[in-house]
């Protein structure tokens, strides 16, 4: 579950890079926010 979070959050922010759309910084929160849920994943399965 936690994995494809990350991944639509990611994919989300890479789409936003590519059409140049930003909206302030928040598409380097939805980024930080993906990276936060990546490592609290990798932290759950130890």
């Amino acid at each position: 579950m936690l994995w494809t979070i990350a991944v639509i959050l990611i994919i989300l922010w890479l789409l936003g890079l590519v059409t140049s759309y930003t909206m302030g910084g928040l598409i380097h929160i939805v980024l930080v926010i993906a990276i936060i849920v990546v490592v609290v994943g990798f932290i759950r399965r130890r």
